[in-house]
């Protein structure tokens, strides 16, 4: 299956959209009181941290699995 050609736009848009969210979610978490909302928040902004991260990994392809050399024939499914 081949690469779409807008796969790079397609990629920083939604890791920036993840590190959009998760900035907002961190400046948020001191505008609330209830600890159980801050722990939401700040576990929210850990995951979606790693998400752009795993973007930004796909992006420069410096992760073994987004090597299209070497995933060529492997089922990651």
């Amino acid at each position: 299956m081949a690469v779409p050609q807008d796969a790079p736009h397609l990629t920083e848009k939604m890791r920036h959209a993840f590190a959009g969210l998760q900035h907002q979610l961190r400046e948020d978490v001191d505008k609330v009181d209830e600890p159980q909302l801050k722990a939401l928040f700040e576990e929210t902004a850990e995951v979606l941290g790693a998400l752009a991260q795993t973007f930004e990994d796909y992006q420069r392809k410096s992760e073994p699995a987004w090597e299209t050399s070497k995933a060529a024939g492997r089922n990651f499914s």
